[in-house]
């Protein structure tokens, strides 16, 4: 399916990350070209017979690139690629996840306690220079995570490490996943999707890290949200739309759950008239929990690994969509 490495070209398209400068440094003699932009990526397509990125693409590409055998996504979400144009193109698909697996779910436990430890309102106080006294009032006071409870969705590679380092942290661990019947993967106890709102009372953090499927879509609403404690929070980690947003704005805004933590959102970026912004209960980050020093590294062995089986002439891909 793909020519051998004196004739392969490997087209990298990404806005931000260095997949090229990165994949230099292997010394592997292949040749590689860079796309910033659509414009970019347009121009080099028909060139390229491996095409690595994610925000980037575009269902009409495959009608301008005629040599592309493989794409490999560097996100763990392939929700973007049209599954039947690719087949009928006779390219084949393989997701970036698990490349971000420990740094997802990392960030997934740095929000939790920094929620915890009410380290927002402590970055506010600082930037004012404001000495904040003891806290008589139990509700303002930072907590502890030991003791808590964690319904964790989605127990994957990113969830269910999760799921353990909720455990090293002392809380009981409640896994919620498509099949229930695939293991605990680190809980305490696990359900299927359907079980959420029986579930949602118990949570302490409700922590999403399952893929945007027909089934997860908006599978946090308004129902979901009206069952947790007003002490309960959200972390998403997963994707934007797995919540109904504007049910998860109404629940914040009128203290029916104590808060949030959102690294996703449903629309991206987040629209500057967005209530999220200005809720002093809500920490936002940039859709960044993946990035890390390691993370085009790790994609570039997942691509490597996966251009290796072709030329071996396997049929099965690392992490294979299509």
């Amino acid at each position: 399916m793909l020519p051998p490495r004196d004739r392969l070209t490997i087209c990298f398209a990404h806005v931000a990350y260095r997949f090229a400068e990165r994949f230099a440094l292997r010394g592997t003699g292949i040749v590689h070209v860079e796309a910033r932009s659509r414009a970019e990526l347009d121009a080099a397509i028909a060139g390229a017979d491996v095409l690595v990125c994610s925000g980037l693409w575009r269902n009409d590409l495959p009608a301008i690139a005629p040599r592309l055998r493989l794409v490999q996504s560097c996100s763990a979400g392939t929700d973007q690629y049209d599954r039947d144009v690719l087949r009928q193109a006779g390219i084949r698909l393989a997701s970036g996840q698990g490349c971000n697996a420990n740094a997802v779910s990392e960030h997934a436990i740095a929000q939790i306690l920094a929620l915890l430890r009410r380290l927002p309102e402590a970055r506010d106080n600082q930037a004012k220079r404001h000495w904040r006294g003891m806290m008589g009032d139990f509700a303002r006071r930072e907590d502890e995570a030991g003791g808590k409870t964690a319904i964790v969705v989605g127990t994957g590679r990113i969830g269910g490490r999760i799921a353990r380092l909720c455990k090293a942290l002392g809380m009981r661990v409640i896994g919620v996943r498509r099949d229930p019947t695939q293991g605990v993967d680190g809980a305490d106890e696990v359900h299927g999707f359907r079980d959420l709102p029986r579930l949602a009372p118990r949570a302490d953090f409700l922590v999403l890290a399952c893929p945007l499927t027909d089934e997860t879509r908006n599978l946090v609403d308004a129902a979901v949200l009206a069952a947790m404690k007003p002490t309960a929070r959200v972390v998403n980690v997963a994707r934007g739309r797995v919540v109904d947003e504007p049910a998860l704005v109404a629940a914040l805004r009128e203290g029916r759950i104590g808060g949030a933590a959102l690294d996703v959102t449903a629309d991206e970026p987040l629209p500057q008239d967005s209530p999220l912004w200005d809720m002093p209960q809500v920490l936002i980050t940039p859709h960044t929990a993946g990035e890390t020093h390691s993370y085009e590294d790790n994609v570039l062995d997942m691509m490597m690994e996966n251009i290796e089986r072709l030329w071996r002439g396997e049929t099965g891909l690392f992490n294979q969509i299509v």
